[in-house]
């Protein structure tokens, strides 16, 4: 039998019935990752366990210990090796100047992923060995230079860098891994999945800070583990290395990702679109490329001409980075705004917090001699703080879970203004009375600002997304291939975190070093009620 052009095309199925059968094996292997697409493209996911959400949650719980520990550390560890005041401002400056400038840059990146383990998990997974390697530098730094160099004064000089190299790359390290593990959230959780995995992240990150500063807390050098290793630190260090890494594990084999995939080379190269809800001119940078592309074909083999283009769109994306904060919506703006006064107070506070216990309450010193009556007294005020610091994470953990019941009676706003009332009220009143009692009762009002910045600003950005999908499912809008990432704008938000590090840094470290550690609380209560005036009146709440 002959096959002829006719007969082939009769023996064809007709096309609906082949658009059919594609529909239904595509239908097939979304209903397996647990999501479907509407008729505009947007992707609707259906409800994930609650244990999926727990799983999901742990990397926060890890996180937050290791952040507690060196909360609880990193001050009396860096003044012990002999960190020289003027240096001191520069071990928080260093961090968070890198995370301002990259952070928009790993966002973006982890938007146009196409890994096929997914967009997020890969940043996740190489920023939390970073944070292992920093970690083991600033507690172990001090050994491991005795142990190869020999001479007082060049052990004291490699300790002070080894300890600030591991201090600026676990901050580094830390404050990045948050964007990617939100984004990774919001990519796979559905609108209300996302405010209960919200919830859950604060309330694990309440119970990791609180374990953190429990083990602070405890003295190690009188236990099995102290006598067995050098120093109290290299215990702290195992076991933060090990619940960090069982967390982390946990984290990544919670909810499967799905692969990006793009159905235009050049698409990768290109950032998100800007009208009213996007940041820049997708129209521009597609002419480029295209221009590019003609211009090199011409000269060059079709390799380099590539390769050409390929730096030119890089070049472009970082200028459209840069833009990024300027060109946002004034509605992210004002939230961006927002969350710096927030992360301002409660660094400031937090950060200096056991050398504020053991300098200003205690009236220790941590420049006296080791063997000292005044050192001694100051170390006693370090682990009093960190039981503070301990009171401060449960609180969060209790007050996460009252978020759900306050949010029903006082929305959003409510909760974002509380939070920022109570700081500003609690730190106060401890500058004003450094009672050990007292302050022990105020650090649960810390707790309460904790949960706020971690849940309300995030979920106001669920907010935004979710009403833009609306809005583009009214106006039929079919083109979600670039529309603003949400990676992108989570970076965005946790920028402000490295750029309050920045602010403090350079302005903080000089006023402790003149007036001493009560500056500290004082300053932090008078930046998180300005904050409430700014939340009250300047972020935009939807509904």
């Amino acid at each position: 039998m002959t096959l002829t052009k006719q007969s082939f095309h009769r023996a064809l199925p007709p096309p609906s019935e082949v658009a059919m059968t594609n529909l239904d094996h595509t239908r097939g292997k979304e209903k397996a990752m647990q999501q479907s697409v509407t008729r505009t493209g947007m992707v609707v996911l259906k409800k994930r366990p609650t244990g999926r959400l727990v799983m999901h949650s742990m990397a926060m719980f890890g996180r937050e210990f290791c952040y507690a520990v060196e909360a609880a550390f990193v001050t009396p560890v860096l003044l012990s090796v002999g960190l020289p005041k003027s240096l001191y401002s520069l071990v928080w400056l260093i961090s968070p100047i890198l995370g301002f400038v990259l952070q928009p840059v790993v966002g973006s990146a982890s938007d146009h992923c196409t890994c096929s383990w997914g967009r997020r998990r890969p940043y996740i997974l190489g920023l939390g060995i970073i944070m292992l390697v920093g970690m083991a530098l600033y507690l172990n730094g001090d050994e491991m230079i005795s142990a190869f160099i020999n001479g007082r004064d060049k052990q004291q000089t490699w300790a002070i860098v080894v300890t600030m190299l591991g201090v600026v790359l676990f901050d580094f390290a830390a404050d990045f891994i948050d964007g990617p593990i939100k984004a990774y959230l919001f990519d796979v959780c559905s609108h209300q999945d996302k405010e209960k995995g919200l919830h859950y992240h604060a309330l694990f990150t309440g119970l990791g800070g609180a374990l953190g500063y429990l083990t602070g807390a405890v003295d190690w050098g009188q236990t099995v583990l102290g006598y067995s290793l050098t120093s109290e630190f290299q215990v702290i260090f195992l076991l933060s290395a090990l619940v960090f890494l069982i967390c982390l594990t946990v984290h990544l084999r919670s909810i499967p990702e799905v692969p990006l995939r793009y159905n235009k080379e050049e698409t990768k190269l290109l950032l998100e679109v800007t009208d009213p809800r996007r940041y820049s001119s997708i129209e521009e940078i597609r002419n480029g490329y295209i221009a590019c592309t003609e211009i090199n074909a011409a000269a060059k083999p079709k390799k380099h001409a590539a390769m050409s283009c390929t730096e030119t769109q890089r070049r472009m994306t970082l200028k459209s980075l840069l833009k990024m904060l300027f060109s946002m919506p004034s509605h992210y703006r004002y939230l961006c705004v927002s969350h710096l006064f927030g992360w301002m107070a409660f660094l400031s506070n937090m950060l200096f917090f056991t050398d504020f216990m053991g300098q200003v309450v205690y009236r220790g010193s941590p420049y006296a001699p080791h063997n000292s009556t005044v050192y001694l007294t100051y170390r006693r005020g370090v682990e009093v703080g960190c039981w503070g610091l301990c009171i401060n994470a449960i609180s969060s953990s209790v007050y996460s879970y009252l978020q759900k019941i306050l949010l029903q009676y006082i929305g959003l706003k409510g909760l974002y203004f509380i939070g920022y009332l109570l700081f500003g009220l609690g730190t106060g009143l401890i500058g004003l009375f450094p009672n050990v009692y007292s302050t022990l009762a105020l650090c649960s009002l810390f707790g309460v600002m904790s949960s706020t910045l971690y849940t309300v600003p995030f979920q106001l950005i669920a907010e935004y997304h979710r009403e833009e999908e609306v809005q583009s499912l009214r106006e039929d809008d079919q083109d979600t291939d670039h529309r603003r990432g949400k990676g992108i704008d989570c970076a965005a938000l946790t920028c402000m975190v490295q750029l309050a590090q920045i602010i403090l840094g350079v302005g903080l470290g000089l006023l402790v070093s003149v007036a001493g550690s009560v500056v500290t609380v004082i300053s932090a209560s008078m930046v998180s009620l300005i904050g409430c005036c700014f939340v009250a009146f300047c972020v935009r709440y939807v509904g």
